[in-house]
């Protein structure tokens, strides 16, 4: 699987390259700015991609930017943004691109290379990784649906952006499987997605209110769902 990174600390950037490289990816190549990487996609036509949200000149919002604009340049091109902060009016953007490949993950808060390998593959495969505390970020004081979910539906709806099923949800919050499907029934219907949604839900359901902030175009067909 062949990796671009946009990242500028040169050490990062290394032992990124070093661990990729050690677990079956392969960097093609590694750029410090917002040009650069968007060369660099259109050189190496990368399965994913991993960019910083701040990088030279300015360190402000250049990478997610830049991000914005490869997708639109290919449109769908996975990206895993990997950053110490949250932008929101770009991430929300970002994150309401309905065709999925996206990703945002805060660097203080990976703890485990095996979970940021997987998240990586999940992105290039076409699905999302989201950080709980980047949905919080971009949730928090606004008006809109998901402000009518109960805290215990809202950590529901965390686990099931970093694209957990309901096993892995029912453990890590210790509550029965039941339990898991009638909270995220309970997401579903404040969110306005209908039993009959034929799509997949649990990507919409971390979507609509993303979608709706940031006036994006009707969503595109995505996979079935097994929640009901």
């Amino acid at each position: 699987m062949r990796v671009v990174i946009a990242e500028d600390n040169v050490l990062l950037a290394s032992g990124l390259e070093l661990l990729l490289n050690s677990q079956g990816f392969e960097v093609v190549a590694i750029t410090d700015d917002a040009p650069g990487f968007l060369t660099a996609v259109e050189t190496h036509r990368p399965d994913v991609t991993i960019v910083d949200v701040r990088l030279p000149p300015d360190f402000r919002d250049e990478g997610i930017r830049a991000a914005l604009q490869a997708r639109r340049d290919r449109p769908g091109l996975p990206v895993l943004v990997l950053s110490q902060y949250v932008e929101q009016e770009y991430a929300g953007r970002l994150l309401a691109d309905p065709r999925g490949g996206i990703g945002y993950l805060l660097k203080d808060r990976v703890s485990r290379i095996a979970e940021f390998t997987d998240a990586l593959r999940r992105v290039a495969a076409g699905g999302t990784a989201m950080d709980p505390e980047v949905i919080a970020q971009l949730l928090a004081g606004r008006n809109d649906p998901v402000g009518a979910l109960t805290p215990r539906e809202r950590e529901v709806l965390a686990l099931m952006a970093e694209g957990h099923d309901n096993t892995a949800i029912a453990q890590r919050l210790f509550i029965t499987d039941n339990a898991v499907h009638k909270h995220i029934g309970g997401v579903f219907l404040k969110l306005g997605l209908s039993v009959g949604d034929s799509g997949h839900r649990r990507v919409r359901a971390v979507l609509t209110y993303l979608r709706r902030r940031g006036g994006a175009a009707n969503p595109a067909p995505v996979e079935p769902s097994t929640d009901r």
